[in-house]
């Protein structure tokens, strides 16, 4: 008879270890799942202080807030100013936080805090509508006069215009000056307005932009204006004092475009600062801000109701139990009181110390046990003997429960997490072992689900497989494999060897002997 082919169930072994171990990696890498516990992420706390005097009346407060930066991703964000309404507006396009109350008086202080955490793979986004340079306005003739001749000479050594922002931002911060930007300069001793003006006036499209540069621990810190010049269908950003072009890692742009970053209406003397500090947070805490329209991300189990969490966290750690008790029984040859009693009793141990656990479920089993040989005594039907079984189990547990709490072990009352039906039914199979196999088997069996059960517990309260199982529940694909292939294995147990020991022996000493007893007829016929 030939033979079935094994290709299909290695096929199938194979696909489920590779889906799970690529599913696992494309939510590691889309998410930034950390694949171990306790991995820190380094993320900017910043705060934004508004002060202002109130002059007594309504009270309305606008402050540009940072919507997307290049290079960083804000995940979380909030607002403190006691006695105000806060929410967050769009106006034309840009996000501003306002602040409302019906009057005050006097000094005021708001502050507005977010975190961001770094984004490696964050990039300018294209603009899809071409802006246009707006009109430009010079204070004079010979303004208008000396800024053409600015740009005649940038223009010549220039050929896009990012080159021309270079050699204007060089022309304004030469040691010396020509005349024509000397007289700029004295007029307008902003660069940053100057350099915008300038670009503009050329048909460039350009715009002021306010960033912030991060550095630890400092406080009372101005945004720093920059300009921003269109080339290439993307906004690249300058440093009109440095030259310096886009956008340097330590720099936070917070506000882009014409609108001011500060309104106030019913106050004056209004100002805003910044301080920052760098800290870490545990990298789990960020998962929520991370690709927030992603399969995973919707798909993700951390999105789920507080309650429902705990309860996949069990759940998801089940396959591992299961993995423990197809090891030991079928690679290690070890018997148990049933296949799943050796996987509830570790989950009631996660619940419990393991300690306790082990105190309370051979004592529970024990006085189960003689309940038991009582009730054989009634000639009772097994349907009636099981359910009475349970009524007893229930009993003895609630009694534990109470007199642990009474003695101050407090995780006591969880043993009503043991699985009562089953605990019913191993108290009934160990009572009908004693009686045709002898309390030998009993203690056996009995003793092999504890082991086992301490062996899954041990497995399943380790911090990296509760991280893994939870955050990446598709690597239970990878302990079904490993189930489904121990499965398929029909050699000797560990165990057994001692068992076939002797016959190993008495070979050895077969194969000793075996020349001597053939040496002997030859001497017979020398002789």
């Amino acid at each position: 008879m030939k033979k079935a082919s094994r290709a299909p169930f290695y096929t199938v072994i194979g696909l489920l270890v590779l889906v799970g171990v690529v599913t696992a990696w494309m939510r590691h890498s889309q998410m930034e799942i950390p694949f171990v516990p306790g991995v820190q992420k380094p993320v900017w706390l910043i705060e934004a202080r508004i002060d202002f005097d109130a002059t007594g009346e309504p009270v309305t407060a606008r402050l540009g807030l940072p919507d997307s930066p290049p290079g960083y991703r804000s995940f979380s964000e909030q607002a403190a100013a006691p006695g105000y309404g806060y929410s967050v507006v769009s106006e034309n396009g840009v996000r501003r936080g306002e602040w409302s109350k019906r009057e005050a008086v006097g000094p005021q202080t708001i502050y507005y805090k977010t975190q961001f955490m770094e984004a490696e793979d964050a990039q300018a986004d294209e603009v899809l509508e071409e802006p246009l340079s707006r009109l430009v306005d010079w204070d004079g003739s010979s303004q208008e006069t000396a800024a053409q001749q600015v740009l005649d000479t940038a223009w010549a050594k220039s050929s896009s215009p990012r080159s021309l922002a270079r050699e204007l931002i060089k022309l304004l911060n030469s040691e010396t000056l020509d005349q024509n930007a000397a007289l700029l300069l004295a007029a307008q001793s902003e660069k940053s307005q100057l350099l915008e003006k300038l670009l503009n006036q050329a048909g460039i499209p350009a715009r002021p932009a306010l960033g912030l540069y991060l550095e630890d621990a400092r406080r009372h810190q101005n945004l720093t204006r920059l300009v921003q010049v269109y080339d290439d269908k993307h906004w690249v950003l300058f440093n009109p004092y440095t030259g310096e072009q886009g956008v340097p890692h330590n720099l936070l742009l917070w506000h882009t475009g014409s609108e001011s970053i500060l309104d106030v209406a019913g106050g004056n003397r209004s100002r805003v600062s910044f301080s920052m500090i760098h800290q870490t947070v545990p990298a789990l805490d960020l998962v929520n801000a991370q690709n927030k329209d992603s399969a995973f991300s919707v798909l993700s189990i951390q999105h789920l109701p507080i309650e429902e969490q705990s309860m996949f966290k069990l759940l998801l750690l089940l396959p591992m139990g299961a993995l423990v008790v197809v090891f030991m029984r079928i690679i290690i040859g070890l018997k148990t009181s049933g296949t799943f009693m050796p996987i509830l009793i570790a989950m009631a141990f996660l619940q419990t110390s393991l300690v306790l656990g082990v105190v309370s479920f051979v004592t529970v089993v024990a006085m189960g046990l003689v309940l038991r040989t009582y009730l054989s005594r009634l000639n009772l039907l097994l349907i009636s003997r099981i359910a009475t079984l349970v009524v007893l189990v229930i009993f003895i547990i609630s009694v534990l429960s109470l007199v642990g709490y009474q003695m101050g072990l407090n995780t006591g009352m969880t043993i009503t997490f043991f699985p009562m039906i089953i605990i019913a039914w191993t108290i009934e199979r160990m009572s009908i072992l004693w009686e045709e196999e002898g309390p030998k088997e009993v203690l056996v069996q009995g003793g092999g689900s504890l082991l086992v059960a301490v062996l899954a517990y041990a497995l399943m309260q380790l911090s990296l497989v509760g991280h893994l199982t939870f955050n990446f529940p598709e690597l239970n694909l990878v302990a079904l494999a490993l189930i489904m292939l121990m499965g398929q294995y029909t050699g000797y147990k560990l165990s057994e060897l001692r068992r076939f020991r002797a016959m190993v022996d008495n070979a050895e000493v077969g194969k000793l002997n075996e020349p001597t007893k053939a040496a002997d007829p030859a001497k017979g016929a020398d002789a």
